[in-house]
């Protein structure tokens, strides 16, 4: 009986640390121009890692045995959290207002109130992102994706521009663009898109697909008929196109 009890008081022990608040005690995070030692250096690379392989689990293991009060280490741990779904990303972000990663913690809170339906919150939260983080490629490209789903294309045209050319090696911005143009019937200028940023066959149909869908989303301002007679035959022949491209063909 008492070794019973002994394993119930743990448990309850175990749990109680693993519900505590990750943001509890911090004192509003250590300098961002401090430089890391070595192994603090290591280990977060180490959880990026296991980020990248898709081991989100234990790369926050990881993060939650390092030194909370590093900004760079509740931005990741807030990342994992967003992605796993759990409600800790909000007060992470939230921790970060004040440090140097403040805009990454604006950018984070935008992306978690688009998420739950809020595009007003996340608007203005993406833009003051961008405000605060002028040349960060992804949170160009997040704050066009938000103010094209409410109808803002000029707007979002801008963002993508810039984001491609902050970083022409990621071909998400391009993407996005080229669905804009499918939800302006702008086919031409599209499929000049997919060639120039050669976006293959599933990305070209991907982004014809995110046209559809905003066309078919009620609540967007802009709305545009499905009665294009010219649309399946432009789709077709852009689709052939990134294909022929994907495959090196002239």
């Amino acid at each position: 009986m008492k070794s019973v009890c002994a394993v119930a008081i743990m448990t309850i022990a175990l749990t109680g640390c693993a519900l505590k608040p990750l943001t509890q005690g911090y004192d509003g995070g250590a300098s961002c121009s401090a430089t890391p030692d070595k192994e603090h250096e290591l280990n977060l690379n180490l959880a990026r890692q296991m980020v990248d392989e898709g081991r989100l689990y234990a790369a926050l293991a990881n993060l939650q045995g390092m030194a909370q009060d590093a900004p760079e280490v509740r931005l990741a741990e807030a990342k994992i959290m967003r992605k796993i779904g759990r409600p800790e990303a909000q007060a992470l972000y939230q921790s970060l207002a004040g440090t140097c990663l403040a805009g990454a913690g604006e950018h984070g809170l935008g992306q978690l109130a688009v998420a739950s339906g809020d595009t007003e919150e996340g608007l203005q939260r993406m833009q003051t992102a961008a405000r605060m983080m002028p040349t960060d490629a992804q949170v160009r490209n997040d704050l066009g994706v938000v103010l094209m789903h409410l109808g803002r294309t000029d707007e979002a045209r801008f963002e993508f521009l810039t984001a491609i050319e902050l970083s022409r090696a990621d071909t998400l911005p391009a993407l996005n663009l080229t669905a804009l143009m499918f939800y302006e019937n702008k086919w031409q200028e599209a499929g000049e898109l997919a060639s120039r940023f050669s976006l293959s066959a599933d990305q070209v149909r991907e982004a014809e697909a995110r046209a559809r869908e905003l066309r078919g989303n009620s609540s967007a301002p802009v709305q545009l008929g499905d009665n294009n007679a010219g649309q399946p035959k432009a789709v077709a022949g852009l689709q052939q196109a990134a294909v022929q491209i994907e495959q090196g063909v002239e």
